[in-house]
């Protein structure tokens, strides 16, 4: 499955590329995430709760950027895996300037396998648009309100 949208945040494209590479702030932002650990600069590990319909799973798994372009975007990509199957998925960020601040775009594909992919087919594209949309909110928000002094004080 492909999904592909954009967003205008109301800060400038250094900042959001900081907030990008924060575990902190990406744990804030993934629906359902209740630990992400980074591990070098370029992987971390996460666990993410999801519900797919009647379906909930919880996955852990690995989280590995790539085609780093600062701060221009990257490619993220995510593999985890539970008692009820695994979950792929692959997204290219990428950020440019707009006179309120920074448009990122992104195009992601993901793919489930497994029992939960057969138990919870109907659900699975919704739940992964809504889940991306949910994320892409949130950093906004993030972003925009409580995190623009701490973002400065890394410069």
């Amino acid at each position: 499955m492909k999904l592909s949208d954009a967003i205008e945040i109301d800060a400038p494209r250094h900042r959001v590329w900081a907030a990008l590479n924060d575990e902190a702030i990406l744990a804030r932002c993934i629906p359902g995430c209740t630990a992400i650990e980074r591990l070098s600069d370029s992987e971390m590990t996460a666990t993410v709760s999801v519900k797919m319909g009647p379906v909930r799973a919880n996955f852990a798994g690995s989280v590995a950027l790539s085609d780093l372009d600062p701060p221009n975007g990257y490619r993220i990509t995510g593999r985890g895996s539970s008692a009820m199957g695994g979950a792929t998925g692959d997204a290219v960020i990428r950020l440019s300037d707009t006179p309120q601040g920074t448009l990122m775009s992104y195009e992601v594909e993901a793919l489930v396998t497994g029992k939960i992919a057969s138990l919870a087919q109907r659900f699975i594209e919704p739940t992964a648009r809504n889940l991306s949309e949910q994320f892409f909110v949130r950093f906004s928000e993030v972003l925009n309100k409580d995190n623009l002094s701490t973002l400065e004080s890394t410069e």
